[in-house]
Formats: structure tokens, sequence, C-alpha cells
């Protein structure tokens, strides 16, 4: 049997690697995930696994965009810090009457606490949603409101928890206390993933 010229042999070679890329950098085999995208932003966080099981499930529509990561993060805290803000606001009612007076004036001073912070997250939200270009004078304007109204919102959440320090321990203080940390949690993983996009955006 005659062996192929070599000139064959070189040219079936060729046509082998130019059918068959090999894999680069830049191929999809490195390519990140939405989930790993946002996990990867999560570690920037205080908190970066409650930042990324409250946030993994919006990996479609955030795909790999830091400002709709720190959109979304804005409303998640937002959702949780209203329902926190109603549940107070339940309480409140519920125990007006023989309650504790430390606890009762807690429970007062946390609702308004919390109903500032449900109005400061609100604005940073609508500010997120009306963003300029990155890279302008507006942008980092913008920014500078939605980072200065989310530290707002957490100091207010700040203030709800340390109203509970005197309080007597009981279920009541134990309930209240660990569903506000959970918003403030939630609001500082916010509050780190915008900076992280207006550091970006500069």
């Amino acid at each position: 049997m005659k062996s192929l010229p070599s000139i064959s042999i070189h040219f079936l070679i060729f046509l082998f690697f130019f059918l068959h890329p090999i894999p680069t950098l830049g191929s999809t085999v490195y390519d990140t995930s939405p989930t790993d995208y946002i996990r990867t932003s999560c570690s920037a966080t205080l908190y970066p696994d409650l930042c990324y099981t409250s946030l993994s499930g919006y990996a479609n529509p955030v795909q790999q965009d830091p400002a709709r990561l720190a959109r979304i993060a804005i409303g998640v805290s937002l959702s949780k810090a209203r329902r926190m803000a109603s549940y107070v606001s339940n309480l409140t009612r519920e125990t007006a009457y023989g309650a504790d007076p430390q606890a009762s004036a807690a429970l007062h001073d946390c609702f308004s606490n919390m109903d500032d912070a449900v109005d400061e997250i609100h604005g940073s939200l609508r500010q997120m949603r009306r963003l300029v270009a990155p890279g302008s004078e507006s942008f980092r304007f913008q920014m500078g409101n939605v980072q200065t109204w989310m530290s707002a919102a957490l100091t207010d959440e700040e203030t709800c928890t340390d109203g509970f320090e005197d309080v007597t321990e009981g279920p009541l203080k134990t309930e209240v206390y660990e569903r506000a940390v959970e918003v403030k949690k939630l609001t500082s993983n916010a509050l780190a993933l915008v900076n992280s996009y207006a550091e970006k955006g500069e």
C-alpha cells in the first residue's frame, strides 16, 4: 500500500484543526452563567449567602447586567421592608393594651423607622429606573442619591433593632428583632451592589 504524499498529510492536518478549532479563553467553555455572575457579585456584600439566595431566582432578567442586579436587589429589599412595616404595624395595634411599656414603645419606634426606610428604598428604586448613561455627571448625581437614600434606610433599620436592646427577653422581642435583622441585611447587600455599580459607571 502506497503512503500518501507528505503534502497531503499536512493538508489533512490543516483541515482537521481548521474544522475543529481548539477552545480559547473567549469560547463558551469559559463563559460565566447568570447565576455564577450573581454569586461573584454577591461576594462583595457583607452577607453573600443571603445575597445569592435572595437574588439567584432573578438570574434570567439580570444576565450579567450590574444595573439590573442592583435594581432588583433594591426591589427585594423594598418588598421585605414593606412586609416588616406592615407586620410591626399590626403588632402595635395588638399590643396597645396591657403590653410591656418598653416593648410597646420599641414597636412604635420600629414601625416609624421601617416606614421611613420603605420611603427611602422606594425613592432609590425610582431613581434607579431613571438612570442616564454611565460616565456622565448626571449619572454620578443620580447614583449619589441612590446611595444616600439606601444608607438612610439602613440607618433607620438599625435604629429599629437598637430600640429592642433594653426590652425584656421573650418571643415578641426575638421575632421582631430577627425579622428586622433580615431586612437590614438585605438592605446592606443592596447598598453594596449599588456601590459596586456606581464605581464601575464612573
